[in-house]
């Protein structure tokens, strides 16, 4: 091996060798146990960005982990390509969004195989692909035969700027997520998938998951069940109106109805109100989402219309309020402005009556005027007729006991979850197979499949919605011959995402959406991505595996079984304001001064040399400006150093603060490991594979270095395998490298810091492969280090004659002390009371107990 690490060189034989042998391509096998790591693909924006490098980075070391362990493992990789970022570069740069997709697409794989991740290649597709959306397609036709696909008017989310339906989850504040327009309120006729038919089966089956408790909560709230009353408000000269309520207990505090600007009865109210009907095309102005609602000014107009309280018979008016929307439950509620923020709110800015009907079961007294109260808890009914003086449960069963006998209602479990509004209303996406004949709508037949997107004829627009296409739109009922249209909606891009992680498993087919390999590989044994898709990628792709499910595609109830959240990877800001405007300055751009602690107290500007301000650290973003880019640091330092770098700083579940210095510090380390491995083969014969160390011959020094190893394989194997935690399976390698450098050169030492240096390059396989592909060689192995074993710890091995225990008294540390290995209790006990510190801290007296931890503490309670 050359004396000098050069990570290009390296990593390109590495990698040179994997392509030739084709070393990551997998093949199902019944007689090995599988495993199944999957990283959620990104999306073909151009280049990666360190978020994709740190999570491919933990799918990377978890797939050659488990293949070191004998397991069969498919990791592959793909790409989630259809969307609006392709339909803008096509904008601005006049390309078809095809043509930029895939050139992206090209110019992203050549970095993640420069990284030298372990994925089967031949698996991959992009989801733009008509051979991968053919059998969506032809899925949404079965679904749609079930009335699991079907067609409806709907309020939606309006972006004017992207002229496309958003979804709730896409309108922050108001505004689009991407194009951050102020979002309107528009009723088109949309495409849904039946998603609510599954709430429950989706919200029990949470409990089967091996998920972090924040995206379970997350999911749990989302899907949102509830149990409550739907009921009738009778309605002077009109309609019934039917409202549902989880506070059947506060119905005696209903002052007032209201109804979202999209309802019938508020509809027929403006028939001859010129004011009520601005007011309802103001409404729609505004966005459909809860967040929406809540950050919205409450804002209302009487439709002059009465209900009727059933409980009390009063006649309370019906207003029209901005902060209903016709897409939740009936587009109607019973306000009690007493009891609900929001009606509060609205309450006290129209002159509404507010009334109490709930307190505090302990007699205290609230300003009901001021503030609504709404606890369940500890509170008793109020002003209630034959209902006052009842706890929530017994008010509620008692009331909605009186419902249901007066005709008017009926007790029902209701979920917060909506049908999935699948429809958009732009190019490049995939499109609904659904054509419109005189007959009505007709899923497109399988022989017809798949509908592809229209190329770009030269000069046209290329982002054209499919509506101003006449050529895709105008065909002919293939069932008569008549004219007919096609659909011109493309699907949600989170349709395609939805089942992506099933194709992988039988990407080659063409004659079948999935086959029984789609059984072997599924469910997904490890997945890995950020917990920005705990409720929309994750919720939908879990009620997407259950409709192949029931479809007979796959057997499995549930996609992913083990899910790991990566954290965020941030780093420092720096700008300058000048004239009302916010300049940002990349991290590469500025030097930085720092204290002794590595705290910045400064910086400036390269360019200029003048003083540039220090922002807070954040998410690495284009916005901020404080990206740092990985085919930078690649090409400086080398792929394996930037992947130690991200595996060692942190948990990775936890955030990662980029640091250069700590990125200078695992390219030290890789050229110490190098330099150490170099010069124990260059100065000796190396044992043969396999030949174990022979204790026997080992002085103190050898033995203790022997012990190390195995306790550092025993605690790596631990920290890989079953806690994720990478950072710590480094840091002990790393101590294990401290401990050979000091016994590497004695000939009476060669064999056990052999053992001890093929043991650290096995560990760090997963991590730095390039490295280990070629420190494994040089440590006289003739196969490769990625088909090797994972190191088995030998508990002989890590056997001690003495230990060190931790001695507390009443809890905190106050010395440590050495006995032998199984000493009993009362030896333990009067070694501890020798101990100088311990002996002044217990001050003579009697001990009231000693807790005495085998192989790990002793605490002494005064």
């Amino acid at each position: 091996m050359d004396a000098r690490y050069e990570p290009e060189t390296v990593e390109h034989a590495a990698q040179a060798f994997w392509e030739a042998s084709d070393a990551f391509r997998v093949t199902e096998d019944p007689t090995r146990e599988k495993f199944y790591c999957l990283s959620m693909f990104p999306y073909p924006s151009g280049r990666l960005h360190m978020g994709h490098v740190r999570n491919y980075t933990i799918g990377d070391v978890i797939s050659r982990y488990q293949r070191m362990r004998g397991k069969n493992v498919l990791q592959p990789m793909g790409w989630d390509a259809f969307g609006l970022p392709a339909e803008n570069a096509a904008m601005q740069n006049n390309v078809p969004p095809a043509e930029w997709t895939y050139e992206n697409i090209e110019y992203m794989k050549a970095q993640l195989k420069r990284l030298g991740f372990a994925y089967d290649w031949s698996r991959e597709f992009a989801t733009c692909d008509p051979s991968y959306y053919r059998w969506e397609q032809w899925l949404l036709t079965r679904l749609h035969a079930k009335g699991l696909l079907y067609r409806r008017m709907a309020e939606v989310n309006w972006d004017p700027v992207d002229q496309t339906v958003l979804a709730n989850e896409q309108v922050i504040d108001g505004r689009g997520w991407r194009s951050g327009a102020p979002v309107q309120r528009r009723e088109i006729p949309h495409w849904f998938l039946k998603i609510t038919d599954y709430a429950e089966e989706l919200l029990e089956a949470i409990d089967t998951l091996d998920w972090p408790d924040a995206v379970k909560t997350m999911q749990r709230n989302w899907i949102g069940r509830s149990e409550g009353v739907e009921m009738d408000f009778p309605v002077d000269g009109g309609d019934p109106l039917r409202i549902y309520t989880t506070r059947p207990d506060t119905l005696f505090g209903v002052t007032f109805m209201a109804v979202a600007a999209g309802h019938p009865l508020a509809i027929d109210a403006a028939k001859g109100d010129a004011k009520l009907a601005a007011f309802l095309e103001e409404c729609r102005q505004g966005g459909t989402s809860e967040a929406a609602l809540e950050t919205a000014e409450k804002q209302g107009m009487a439709t002059g219309r009465y209900a009727i309280n059933p409980m009390n018979g009063e006649r309370i008016p019906v207003w029209v309020a901005n902060y209903v929307l016709m897409g939740y439950g009936t587009g109607a509620i019973m306000a009690v402005p007493g009891h609900d923020e929001r009606d509060h709110e609205f309450a006290r800015r129209y002159g509404l009556e507010i009334r109490q009907v709930i307190a505090p079961a302990d007699g205290t007294a609230l300003d009901i005027q001021a503030a609504a109260w709404t606890s369940k808890e500890d509170m008793v009914t109020v002003n209630s007729g034959q209902f006052t003086g009842l706890s929530f449960q017994a008010a509620f069963d008692r009331i909605a006991e009186h419902i249901e006998q007066l005709g008017l209602g009926e007790r029902r479990v209701n979920y917060r979850l909506r049908d999935w509004g699948v429809s958009r209303q732009r190019y490049w996406g995939c499109p609904v197979p659904v054509l419109h004949t005189e007959a009505g709508e007709v899923p497109v037949p399988d022989a017809l499949l798949p509908v592809v997107l229209p190329g770009n004829a030269e000069g046209e627009d290329p982002t054209a919605p499919l509506a101003k296409r006449p050529g895709f739109v105008e065909t002919t009922d293939p069932a008569t011959g008549r004219p007919a249209r096609r659909e011109t909606d493309t699907l949600d891009t989170f349709v395609e995402s939805s089942w992506y992680f099933a194709r992988f498993a039988c990407a080659d087919n063409d004659a079948a959406m999935l086959d029984e390999r789609a059984d072997y590989w599924l469910p997904v044994d490890q997945y890995v991505g950020g917990i920005e898709h705990a409720i929309l990628h994750l919720l939908y792709a879990r009620f997407f595996h259950k409709l192949m499910r029931d479809e007979g595609l796959v057997s499995s109830g549930e996609p992913f079984t083990n899910l790991l959240t990566q954290g965020m990877v941030v780093a420092e800001t720096f700008y300058r304001e000048q004239g009302g405007r916010t300049t940002w300055y990349a991290p590469a751009e500025v030097v930085v001064a720092r204290d002794d602690k590595g705290k910045v107290t400064g910086a400036r500007l390269q360019a200029d040399g003048q003083p540039v301000e220090v922002g807070p650290i954040e998410k690495m973003s284009k916005s901020k400006n404080n990206g740092v880019d990985p085919q930078a640091m690649i090409e400086r330092y080398g792929a394996d150093t930037v992947r130690l770098y991200m595996m060692e700083t942190s948990p990775p579940d936890q955030m990662l603060e980029w640091s250069d210095s700590a990125v200078e510090g695992a390219a030290r380390f890789l050229r110490r490991l190098w330099r150490i491995v170099h010069e124990h083969v260059s100065t000796g014969g190396l044992p043969a594979p396999g030949t174990a160390v022979d204790v026997a011959t080992l002085d103190d020094a050898g033995r203790a270095l022997h012990r190390q190893t195995h306790e550092t394989i025993a605690k790596v194997s631990d920290d890989v395998g079953r806690r994720y935690k990478f950072n710590t399976a480094v840091a002990a390698c790393r101590e294990l490298i401290n401990a050979v450098s000091e016994r590497a050169g004695e000939p009476t030492h060669r064999a056990v810091v052999h053992e001890a240096l093929e043991a650290v390059v096995l560990m760090l396989a997963p991590v730095v492969p390039h490295a280990c592909h070629a420190l494994w060689h040089a440590l006289g192995h003739g196969s490769p280090v990625i088909d090797a074993r994972w190191p088995e710890a030998d508990p002989s091995a890590m056997a001690r004659d003495e230990v060190e225990l931790v001695v507390q008294v009443n809890g905190k540390l106050r010395g440590r002390v050495t006995v032998a290995a199984g000493a009993d209790r009362d030896t333990v006990t009067a070694a501890a009371m020798q101990v100088e510190n311990v002996a002044r801290h217990v001050g003579g007296k009697s001990p009231r107990k000693v807790i005495v931890v085998p192989g790990k503490l002793v605490n002494v309670v005064v």
